[in-house]
């Protein structure tokens, strides 16, 4: 991002800082990586919307550090010795936010709506017979087949969360936004503070009650040692540093690395990487409509591109990245360079493939994020490399939260739908074939957005939740990686790892693929 200067960055600050707290207040001050405008972390993936919902909202199970699934909400549970029925007891003593008892009917709903949404929800749900409340506290979920992975999939820790709502609000209709957000979480979220495109308030649940485990990722104890959060929504990167310097703000979520030096030499302020598994970039198309409803097309795309033009771009120091072709992240059990030879940058085979399938010039629209820096740096790259294969690139500029809302739509690319658009996932999104939602290939119907249609894919992802063990699960992940490369279901932009900068008042800051806001204290 270029700096805005004089006046017009006096102005910005002045616009953009938070209203000072009471002397009693303990408030933590946010710089997030976008501008939240969707309060429904079932109905989106997008990361500011699972962020706000972990605030909010708990889980019945969660991943610890191990990526180990530990009970959260839930008390305990037992698996039948046919291995077919999981029942699963409450906590004793768990409120809304609007002090109702949360119940067993409430957590079956919230089941049933995620697993319409979520991928690996999908994916669990085709095991499933049924999911009922046995009492008030206490559910059942019965197998057509036994699924080894039932707790590890309602202990996902990232998008879709499956987070546990009241009954008469998770029965909204899965396609539907809900706009009430009361949860059982730590915090609650302050609808008449929220202003969209600048501030949004959460204030200490009293009535929360965490666990005595010390936290481990998603796991364990959720204490709110802070009276409120409060998020900024700063775009402009020199006017977030220059108020984190400044003592405005306490915490900057996703600082541009170009920045980290300047961070790393101001003694009151800490440059941390928590998220240590690091993060795989993706060039998403659009699989419905031309000209990426052809794999000839798609596949161009994985000889147009270099991964290490897009890491110099959007990262910059090669102590933060990598490149990597292995869809299931480098450096974890189920990496494998099977079928990655494709993943070579030759612009004239992408200019034979275009011919081959059957290219005319169709208009390529690709969405540019232009308030997060990595996208809008890779959409740069993706553009100019298009061109010089003789696509007809339509580079639309927009905000993250404007992106995210299109990306929804359908309709084909000249009628306001989209042709690309560059994202990323935590690593701990995309471990396994299952949890990569990216690698769906259940078509309109159940495909994350781009609505990769593919049945071969979907048998051996099918083949994959029912291995027998973990050599068996590393071979069919490597036929399920060969496969990507044939069918093309994204792009890999590369591995890097992102840091966090943050003030050191603050302790307790957790190390996580998610960002959490419990457990920080903050001296005065």
């Amino acid at each position: 991002m270029k700096p805005i200067s004089g006046l017009i960055a006096l102005a910005a600050l002045a616009a953009l800082a938070p209203a000072p707290a009471s002397a009693q207040e303990k408030v933590l001050k946010i710089i997030p990586h976008a501008d939240l405008r969707v309060l429904d972390p079932i109905w989106t993936t997008g990361y500011i919307s699972r962020n706000h919902g972990y605030l909010v909202y708990d889980t019945l199970f969660a991943i610890d550090e191990k990526f180990e699934p530990k009970p959260q909400m839930a008390d305990s549970f037992t698996l039948s010795p046919d291995n077919l029925t999981y029942t699963i007891k409450l906590r004793s003593g768990l409120k809304w936010h609007d002090g109702k008892p949360v119940t067993a009917a409430d957590a079956v709903a919230s089941i049933l709506r995620w697993g319409r949404r979520d991928g690996m929800g999908q994916k669990m749900f085709d095991s499933v017979a049924s999911v009922e409340a046995v009492d008030a506290s206490t559910l059942r979920i019965k197998l057509k087949e036994p699924y080894g992975l039932t707790i590890a999939s309602l202990a996902k820790i990232s998008s879709n969360v499956p987070f546990m709502m009241p009954e008469a609000i998770a029965k909204t209709d899965a396609m539907t936004q809900i706009q009430d957000t009361t949860g059982s979480g730590p915090f609650k979220f302050i609808r008449d503070q929220w202003v969209p495109g600048n501030k949004v308030v959460y204030v200490k649940n009293a009535d929360y009650m965490p666990r005595s485990e010390a936290p481990s990722f998603a796991s364990g104890g959720k204490v709110a040692k802070v009276d409120r959060v409060e998020w900024y929504y700063v775009p402009d990167a020199t006017t977030a540093l220059a108020a984190l310097q400044r003592g405005e703000y306490d915490y900057w979520e996703i600082p541009p690395i170009d920045m980290a030096p300047i961070i790393e030499k101001d003694p009151n302020l800490k440059l941390e990487i928590t998220d240590k598994l690091g993060q795989q970039g993706w060039l998403r198309p659009n699989h419905m409509h031309p000209p990426f409803n052809n794999p000839k097309i798609r596949q161009a795309l994985i000889h147009a591109l270099d991964q290490g033009d897009y890491l110099k771009a959007m990262i910059g120091p090669e102590t933060y990245w990598q490149i990597c072709r292995a869809y299931f992240v480098c450096g974890t059990p189920l990496a494998t360079q099977a079928g990655a030879e494709r993943l070579q940058p030759d612009l004239a085979k992408a200019r034979a493939l275009l011919a081959e399938g059957g290219y005319k010039g169709e208009p390529v629209v690709l969405m540019d994020p232009t308030d997060i820096p990595a996208s809008h740096a890779a959409s740069l790259v993706t553009a100019q490399r298009l061109k010089e294969i003789g696509m007809n690139v339509d580079l639309q500029a927009m905000d993250w939260s404007t992106l995210l809302g299109r990306r929804a739509k359908k309709d084909a690319p000249n009628a306001g739908g989209w042709s690309l658009l560059h994202t990323w996932w935590t690593g701990a999104d995309v471990l396994t074939p299952i949890n990569n939602i990216g690698m769906s290939g259940g078509c309109e119907a159940k495909a994350w957005f781009g609505w990769y249609c593919d049945p071969e894919m979907e048998k051996l992802r099918d083949q994959y939740a029912k291995a027998p063990n973990a050599a068996e699960q590393k071979r069919i992940a490597e036929e399920i990686q060969k496969r990507a490369y044939e069918q093309v279901p994204y792009v890999i932009t590369g591995q890097w790892v992102q840091p966090t900068a943050y003030s050191r008042k603050l302790n307790g800051v957790l190390s996580s693929p998610v960002p959490f806001f419990w457990n920080i204290e903050k001296r005065s």
